[in-house]
């Protein structure tokens, strides 16, 4: 293990596009990679070449699972699925359309600073920021002095990173969605976490 006062990178992206076995509701299924998928994550390895990754990193989800082990080979490395990094659950809501009135007024209010609120059968926002952030620490413990990249999910990075990053304003995040492998690079050392810029789309279309 490195210096823990030398910084950490961690490119955490979103995963690969993917498919559902029920893609019409909202879920908490793994999915898996469509070919375009596969595509924009051999596309996003090839491009962090000049960045000598040293490992990947994904949650337990299927479709990042898949993201981390195509990257992985295309950058001559590991890939290791920890949990923490899964997006949030759906709970009770599993079963409604994706736009549902009751998931989108907590989500909002997570991102507005109530982290109380939670999802039927689900977490509340305090709950999923601190196992994204214990993720993301112990990930970045072991990798002083080097970078690696990182496979989550849209919505939980679009909540969490700029909570805990302390740059990029949540506000500002909510009108830039975050595409398929869109990295949001996350400075770590001894001082906590930055997110210095985010990678989001004024297009909706791309989440």
């Amino acid at each position: 293990m490195s210096d823990l006062h030398c910084p950490a990178t961690l490119l955490v992206a979103r995963h690969g596009d993917a498919e559902y076995g029920h893609p019409s509701v909202l879920s908490d299924e793994g999915g898996w990679l469509s070919d375009r998928g596969r595509e924009q994550v051999r596309d996003l390895a090839a491009s962090l070449r000049d960045r000598r990754v040293a490992r990947v990193y994904t949650s337990v989800l299927q479709r990042a699972v898949e993201s981390g082990c195509l990257a992985a080979e295309v950058l001559g490395v590991d890939s290791v699925a920890v949990d923490g990094l899964a997006e949030f659950s759906v709970g009770a809501l599993a079963g409604r359309p994706h736009d549902d009135h009751e998931l989108a007024s907590v989500f909002r209010a997570w991102m507005h600073g109530d982290l109380g609120r939670f999802i039927p059968g689900g977490e509340t926002g305090a709950e999923v920021v601190a196992r994204y952030r214990e993720a993301l620490q112990s990930i970045a413990d072991l990798h002083r002095g080097e970078t690696v990249l990182v496979f989550s999910h849209g919505g939980v990075m679009s909540f969490v990173l700029p909570r805990i990053g302390g740059v990029v304003r949540a506000d500002l995040v909510e009108q830039a969605f975050l595409p398929n492998c869109g990295i949001a690079e996350v400075e770590v050392d001894g001082d906590g976490f930055r997110v210095p810029s985010w990678p989001g789309s004024s297009d909706r279309a791309v989440v």
